[in-house]
C-alpha cells in the first residue's frame, strides 16, 4: 500500500529535520555564549569578587579609569606587572581589581591577542560589559607595546591587532544603530 508507506516514512523525516535543528540551535548558541576572555575562569586571588572581576560598575568607575589612564598606566609586556604612576590612584582598592584584570585576564601575546580578534569577528550580539571593558584595555595595552615596539615588523603586527579590537569595538558600539535604522 502506497499510502501506508507514506504515514511511516513522515515520522522519519521529522526527526531528521529535527535533529538538523537542534545541530544548527546548538552551534548558534555555542558560538554566541563562547567565552572571550578565558582566563577569566582561571583567576584565583583568593577574593569571591575576583571570580570574573569588571572595573566599571558606574559613572565613577568610569570616571577614576579615565584619571588612572591620564595618569600614566603601564603595561609591562608578558612577564613583568602593570602599574599606575599616580601613588595616591595606585593606592586605591579599585586599582587592585583593575591590576587583576590587566595582569591575569587580558592577553599579553600577540597570538593570543589575534586569537581573541578572531573569536570577536565571529561574535554575534553585542558584547558583555565584561567583555567590552576588556577588549577596551586589551585594545589600551595594544597601543602601548606599539608605541615601544622596536621593529618595524613588530609595529605592524602591533598595529594590524589594534585596528582589529578598533574594528570590533566599533561595530559594537555601531550594532544598535544600525538596528534601529532598519
Amino acid at each position: 500500500m502506497p499510502g501506508g508507506c507514506q504515514v511511516t516514512m513522515m515520522p522519519w523525516k521529522m526527526v531528521i529535520v529535527a535533529l538538523f535543528y537542534c545541530n544548527i540551535n546548538t552551534c548558534a548558541t555555542y558560538r554566541h555564549n563562547k567565552v572571550l576572555y578565558p582566563s577569566t575562569v582561571r583567576v584565583k586571588r583568593g577574593m569571591a569578587s575576583m571570580v570574573n572581576p569588571t572595573f566599571q560598575n558606574s559613572i565613577e568607575d568610569v570616571n577614576l579609569l579615565f584619571e588612572i589612564l591620564l595618569a600614566g598606566l603601564q603595561f609591562g609586556d608578558e612577564h613583568t606587572l602593570f602599574s599606575v604612576q599616580d601613588e595616591e590612584l595606585a593606592s586605591l582598592r579599585k586599582t587592585k581589581k583593575l591590576e587583576v584584570i590587566c595582569e591575569d585576564i587580558l592577553p599579553k601575546t600577540l597570538s593570543d591577542i589575534r586569537r581573541l580578534t578572531s573569536d570577536l569577528s565571529n561574535h554575534m550580539g553585542h558584547l558583555r560589559l565584561e567583555d567590552f571593558e576588556r577588549t577596551v584595555l586589551t585594545m589600551v595595552y595594544t597601543a602601548q607595546r606599539l608605541a615601544n615596539a622596536t621593529t618595524g615588523q613588530q609595529r605592524d603586527l602591533w598595529a594590524e591587532s589594534f585596528v582589529s579590537l578598533y574594528t570590533a569595538i566599533k561595530l559594537d558600539l555601531t550594532a544598535e544603530n544600525d538596528l534601529t535604522a532598519k
